[in-house]
């Protein structure tokens, strides 16, 4: 990498960026969290069992901002749909009616229930002595009007719903242990305790010859308790079509063979790489399979590895390199230049199958749709390449619950091959330890052993010209960014023609202050026939030096804070020099840059906006895009102006985002602010913000449609004596007059979140999350919990 756009630092030239390291082992491997994959250094066990078990978690999509690892959407909820309470109870008092009015029925406390009946049938069978048709005719109307009776009330109970809500929709084995619960107490009610008229039915159309036994009673109860079972079954097969009784015992039937099969020849397709099979790449597919049973293998090598075998099938000339290198390194094939297989701690969630980081879970509250409710809330490169903006102040918990995770999640995909990681931070922030980092720059830090880039990495006079204008003059209304641009150009343009490099910060300095001998000597060094275009720019420069309006005194003034015994050394443009350059990006790093908020206020206030300026300046013109390059602003309270608002726009087509942190919008300037929240997709709102802040927010988040019902209080007037005088002891007892309910049910338009809700309805821990994809999908403003 030492030639790859990559920068050396100070006192480390010989050793490309980032310097490799001894890979992680031992005790140096710290615990993972519950629902990762072991740690590469694991002690393997025989059947790898819980990385096979993180491999084979179904994934299924789902929109954005959902946390897809073992993800089960739930059902979507129409409008109309009666709670569990008011099904149980109509449910239950429905089964009560019918109960009762079977009771009455079979007491005969029904008047004139047998005239129907007597009316289709001969009256000769209706003496003292009625034949055996009679109890026949007799047992089918009974039959039939307690069928007639369970469908009735069956429906005003809506019994359906419930064995759907409660059986059919439960999985298994839960859904056949109901049906079967349910059909077991039917059966026994019905069929053995004779409580509706079926069981007197089938004995009046069984033949009499073929149960009855002159003689012998025990045979005639045997051949009783035959046809009780034969009506066990008839009633129980609705039951097991319910519960899906066959099914499950179909596929208990098959699950040890299956098992055995597979562990003894049939290959997973999940584990075994089926593309690499695809493409007669057996042998190497074999070989990831046994470092994934053994445990060998980890997340990262996981994700690396399907990295490394995208671009063979993009480039095919790189197949046989992978294919060494996998069958002699194994898991560790393909590794990040570090040598790191995995970052020396995680605090988040991870699923590198997905690129997703949990950040949180959906809240359950009225805002937030039924579908999400409980769902785990994640982000991705999917949305983080729109941007991301976080606010809210001190103490909410940005850093820890966002930002940092966010940072992990980067981290640990440039380990696999897929993303560079740009983290600029206070001194002392917890975002990890230097270990999960391969290059930290600590600018004014006589400790740090990378230096940065001033320029950018770029050779173009103009380009670093206009660079540095927006940096030193960006924020100021005053001076007009052309002219500061201008006049940079008419002094890096002529110093690289002479020097063969740009100036360090303190000869840069001098020139913008004017100082007429730095001027002479540079021309000097300049050839008069050659450069004689350069040496006007300088005479100038030199005329222009002092008069009023010369923008070049004040970015000297600007400059000065970098011109500081602290940064002594730092920022060299010498020959031998090779400092980090943002274009290394093309590359996956992990890069921390610790600015000095505390010593140097100001002078880190700048860092953090050349920071800025260089990554999307780097990030619209860089040619492979197939990395996403991430920047993230742990404070960037000083590094917005106009020019980085407007290239935030531009950042989405290039595979790269900015992840910004603010403790109040006020910190950005007014005038910022509204196309600041537009420039980017993503928008976290932490609790403790104010009103007016909330209110951008509530503006950029819009608005949407809702049910509303208002009920409106009449008082009732009767007109009766005796209704008026129920009236006047209701209203003695109770103390309120007799009143009417109005219900009004409309259709509103109203924010999604007002700025008081922002403001005000927030709890701590919490933030409310807007997300927007790269391509265009979006999730509306929704309450998530950070704590869980």
């Amino acid at each position: 990498m030492e030639s790859d756009g990559t920068r050396d630092t100070r006192g480390t030239h010989p050793n490309p960026v980032p310097r490799p390291t001894a890979p992680l082992g031992g005790a140096g491997v710290p615990p993972m969290p519950a629902g990762a994959p072991p740690a590469p250094t694991t002690p393997p066990k025989p059947d790898g069992s819980p990385f096979l078990t993180w491999l084979r978690t179904p994934r299924p999509e789902a929109p954005p901002g959902i946390w897809r690892f073992g993800h089960h959407p739930r059902p979507q909820e129409t409008a109309g749909r009666v709670s569990d309470r008011s099904l149980l109870t109509g449910a239950l008092g429905s089964l009560l009616a019918a109960l009762l009015v079977w009771s009455l029925w079979v007491n005969n406390l029904v008047p004139h229930k047998r005239i129907p009946l007597e009316l289709v049938t001969p009256s000769d069978w209706w003496g003292f002595d009625p034949p055996r048709a009679a109890l026949t005719a007799s047992a089918v109307y009974d039959s039939v009007f307690a069928t007639l009776v369970l469908y009735y009330f069956a429906r005003v109970g809506n019994w359906k719903e419930v064995l759907r809500r409660y059986v059919t929709e439960r999985p298994q084995p839960s859904r056949a242990v109901r049906a079967g619960v349910i059909g077991a107490l039917v059966v026994w009610l019905v069929v053995w305790h004779g409580l509706l008229s079926y069981y007197r039915l089938a004995v009046s159309i069984t033949p009499r010859d073929w149960y009855v036994s002159p003689g012998d009673p025990v045979g005639t109860l045997d051949r009783l308790k035959v046809l009780k079972a034969v009506l066990t079954l008839l009633a129980l097969s609705p039951f097991a079509a319910a519960g899906g009784w066959l099914g499950l015992l179909r596929g208990l039937s098959r699950t040890q063979p299956v098992t055995e099969s597979r562990a003894a020849s049939a290959p997973d397709l999940v584990v075994d790489w089926p593309e690499l099979y695809a493409h007669g790449q057996g042998a190497t597919a074999e070989r990831l399979t046994e470092e994934a049973r053994t445990g060998r293998m980890n997340d990262v090598d996981c994700a690396r590895i399907r990295r490394a075998w995208d671009s063979v099938v993009a480039d095919p000339t790189r197949l046989g390199a992978f294919t060494a290198a996998v069958r002699g390194d194994g898991a560790r094939a393909c590794l990040h230049p570090s040598g790191h297989r995995d970052l020396p701690a995680r605090t988040a969630l991870h699923d590198l199958l997905t690129s997703q980081v949990r950040i949180g879970r959906y809240a359950d509250a009225e805002r937030v749709p039924p579908a999400r409710r409980g769902a785990g809330a994640a982000m991705d490169p999917g949305t983080l390449g729109t941007s991301l903006l976080v606010v809210g102040p001190s103490g909410s918990g940005k850093t820890e619950r966002l930002v940092r995770p966010v940072t992990e999640s980067l981290a640990l995909q440039a380990l696999a091959g897929q993303a560079a990681l740009v983290l600029v931070c206070a001194a002392g922030a917890p975002v990890g330890a230097d270990q999960a980092y391969d290059v930290v720059i600590r600018p004014g830090n006589r400790s740090s052993a990378h230096d940065l880039d001033l320029y950018g990495g770029t050779d173009d006079p103009d380009e670093a010209a206009t660079l540095l204008a927006e940096v030193l003059a960006g924020d100021w209304a005053e001076v007009d960014l052309r002219r500061a641009g201008t006049v940079l150009s008419q002094l890096l343009g002529p110093f690289r023609a002479a020097h063969r490099r740009f100036p360090s910060v303190a000869e840069l300095r001098e020139l913008l202050d004017g100082e007429p001998s730095a001027l002479e000597r540079l021309k000097e060094c300049l050839d008069s026939r050659d450069q004689s275009l350069l040496r006007r720019e300088l005479d100038a420069r030199a005329r222009q030096a002092g008069m009023p309006g010369d923008p070049g005194i004040l970015l000297a003034d600007r400059l000065a804070c970098l011109d500081r015994p602290a940064f002594t050394g730092f920022f060299d443009t010498s020959a031998d020099a090779r400092p980090f350059s943002l274009r290394s990006l093309d590359h996956p790093l992990r890069v921390r840059i610790d600015l000095p908020e505390r010593a140097h206020p100001e002078a880190a206030q700048l860092l953090a906006r050349l920071l800025l300026a260089q990554f999307t300046a780097c990030m619209t013109v860089r040619a492979d895009r197939s990395l996403f390059a991430g920047l993230v602003l742990d404070d960037a309270t000083h590094a917005i102006t106009a020019g980085s608002v407007r290239a935030l726009r531009r950042l989405r087509e290039s595979n790269a985002a900015v992840v910004m942190s603010l403790r109040a919008l006020g910190d950005v300037p007014e005038h910022l602010r509204q196309p600041l929240i537009a420039a980017v997709g993503c928008h976290a709102a932490f609790s403790g913000i104010t009103t007016w802040e909330g209110s951008l927010f509530a503006q950029a988040w819009g608005t949407e449609w809702v049910e509303t019902t208002e009920v409106a209080k009449h008082t009732v007037f009767a007109d009766q004596p005796l209704t008026r005088l129920i009236h006047a002891v209701r209203k003695l007892g109770t103390g309120k007059p007799v009143t009417t309910d109005a219900v009004t049910v409309r259709q509103v338009e109203r924010e999604r979140w007002s700025a008081s809700e922002l403001a005000h309805g927030v709890p701590p821990g919490h933030a409310v999350l807007s997300l927007t994809t790269v391509r265009g999908e979006h999730a509306p403003p929704l309450l998530v919990d950070l704590r869980s």
